[in-house]
């Protein structure tokens, strides 16, 4: 769980990062957690978003797409972002990481690119 806990450590040096999750949606646990000032419970948000990401990719086979090409799925609020990006490598798995972010303070996109890097290193 270590491995896990400095993938999150990392995705909170985001610029805008409110808080983040790593999240388990087979089993629907929340594996870790780091709370930067989010306001609510990460560990609830996880198992929400395990229904959100398994109706998207259930979707999306039943329209011929392959999920492997998901890359995120944004929800847009009036002051945050909420982020999840399935853990590619691991799909099989049931991985993805869950980011809050500061509409005001974040930039998107360079938000988007350091959660591919940190994919591309997370072990768990």
């Amino acid at each position: 769980m270590e491995r896990v806990r400095n993938a999150l450590q990392d995705v909170m040096t985001i610029k805008g990062a409110l808080g983040s999750a790593i999240v388990d949606y087979y089993s629907r646990v929340t594996l870790a957690a780091i709370d930067g000032g989010v306001g609510f419970d990460l560990h609830e948000a996880g198992i929400g978003d395990t229904d959100v990401v398994r109706a998207k990719l259930r979707t999306l086979e039943s329209l011929g797409y392959s999920v492997d090409s998901v890359e995120d799925i944004l929800i847009t609020l009036t002051k945050e972002y909420h982020l999840i990006r399935p853990v590619m490598q691991r799909r099989l798995q049931g991985i993805f990481i869950y980011l809050v972010l500061d509409r005001r303070d974040c930039e998107l996109d360079q938000a988007r690119a350091q959660l591919r890097e940190i994919e591309a290193s997370l072990e768990i």
